[in-house]
């Protein structure tokens, strides 16, 4: 005898309508707890090897650096192929995998180029800076904040930054931050070479004295009945300004540096890239979320830490949210909301107008209990709510709705007809079932080369 799940419900029903509220109240409270993103996580394919030969020309670079890296590269399994950019003294090469390797292999694969590259290292020219490696500049910074300073240097304000950084790292489902913007210093002493040769200082016995001044040595430890002692060299710079009263020996007597050079300290030039709010120079903070993370949590967290951190910063920095991504997902989520219910609402006066009230209400009810027990499963497979996931909720909606629209027509025909409701309700079952199944497989069938496909789209 065939199984007839309408008949098997009619049967039981306390334990369905148990079950159905069940089930609700778990789909309620996974859509609580389920991620939320712009974006589902997929994985980059690409990594990005750089070199650097200070002095070297383009061909010398070309020859000695790049090609042979190339030629160690060429060995990556699932290798898809290499594009280097080569200019006098850098080297860039990026390396692409296949589409259809599999994510799980590919932290393997970069693995194994950052191991290939290391063991060749030695037989790269002398004065060679690198390789250095990047596989992660595909994170996404879905919040960004700016920082401006009136009445404080760049240093300073670098600082009250590094110190923003490093609360925020402390937020829940915060993975990384980086800092855009900041410039490196350098202290530069330019000195005349006429006073020099004038008082018989050689050059590089200047130069000397400096690094021996500056010298980070060991010196040994006291060891007492009660305690043990660290012996430290003296004379370690704190400032630039401490560099002007080094004095230097010279033909029996000593000469102040100060008297002879001047020490400034300057930015890094070239510059790295700068970072500007509303025109004005700032240092930005990107803030990157885990993956499986709630982005509208992350964004209501890091508002609120930044509150309580503005609140302590001193007149003059001024805090900025340059971009802000839990928005853009709150509107996304916002408008799916939106939909399902506005869907409800036509399904509803559709149903009622051309079925009656009650067969209009279940048809209409039947959506938001077929999404409590998608929400759930959603969770368990680790789908977060994004714009891939909420598209396709969206697209289902027209298979939910036209199946529970048969299936309403063909009990009100036999409920016209004369049957009674269990009879008209195990009837539909028996005849709609397999035909709506078949209808939503084929339906189904159309978007499986896409999730099958391997390739990033795929993925």
């Amino acid at each position: 005898m065939q199984l007839n799940l309408s008949e098997w419900a009619l049967a039981h029903r306390s334990f369905v309508v148990y079950c159905m509220i069940a089930v609700t109240l778990a789909g309620v409270l996974a859509y609580l707890r389920l991620g939320r993103n712009e974006d589902p996580a997929f994985t980059f394919r690409t990594m990005v090897v750089q070199a650097a030969w200070p002095g070297a020309t383009l061909g010398e670079t070309l020859d000695q650096v790049t090609e042979r890296i190339e030629r160690t590269l060429q060995e990556t399994p699932s290798l898809d192929f290499l594009r280097s950019y080569t200019s006098a003294g850098i080297t860039t090469i990026f390396v692409n995998l296949k589409g259809s390797t599999p994510p799980r292999d590919v932290p393997d694969i970069w693995y194994h180029v950052r191991k290939s590259v290391a063991d060749i290292r030695h037989t790269l020219p002398a004065g060679v800076v690198g390789p250095g490696f990047n596989d992660e500049f595909g994170d996404t910074f879905g919040i960004i904040y700016g920082f401006t300073a009136d009445g404080f240097t760049h240093r300073e304000l670098r600082d009250y930054v590094e110190n923003i950084r490093a609360r925020l790292l402390r937020v829940k489902d915060v993975s990384k931050i980086e800092v855009l913007g900041a410039q490196d210093e350098k202290i530069i002493i330019e000195f005349s070479t006429q006073k020099l040769a004038g008082l018989g200082i050689d050059r590089a016995a200047l130069i000397a004295a400096l690094q021996a001044q500056n010298a980070v040595s060991p010196a040994g430890t006291l060891q007492t009945g009660d305690e043990k002692l660290a012996l430290r060299v003296s004379g370690a710079f704190d400032s630039e300004l401490e560099i002007l009263a080094v004095n230097i020996a010279s033909n029996g007597r000593l000469i102040r540096l100060g008297d002879i050079a001047d020490v400034r300290r300057i930015y890094v030039d070239p510059p790295q890239p700068m970072f500007r709010v509303n025109g004005k120079p700032a240092i930005g903070l990107a803030i990157a979320m885990r993956d499986g993370g709630d982005i509208l949590t992350l964004g209501r967290n890091i508002q609120r830490t930044m509150d309580e951190i503005t609140a302590d910063l001193p007149l003059g920095i001024e805090p900025t949210l340059v971009a802000d991504q839990s928005s853009v997902v709150q509107s996304a989520i916002g408008e799916f909301m939106t939909s399902l219910w506005q869907a409800i609402a036509i399904i509803m006066a559709v149903s009622v107008v051309s079925l009656g009230l009650r067969p209009g209400a279940i048809v209409a009810l039947s959506i938001p209990l077929t999404l409590a027990v998608v929400f759930p499963v959603m969770g368990l497979v680790s789908i977060d709510l994004q714009r891939i996931s909420l598209g396709a909720l969206i697209i289902a909606l027209t298979l939910l709705v036209d199946d529970a629209m048969s299936t309403i027509d063909a009990m009100t025909t036999r409920l016209a007809q004369g049957d009674e409701k269990e009879q008209a309700a195990t009837f539909a079952y028996k005849t709609l079932a397999f035909p709506m199944l078949t209808g939503s497989l084929v339906t189904m069938a159309g978007f499986v080369p896409i999730g099958f496909a391997k390739s990033s789209a795929g993925e």
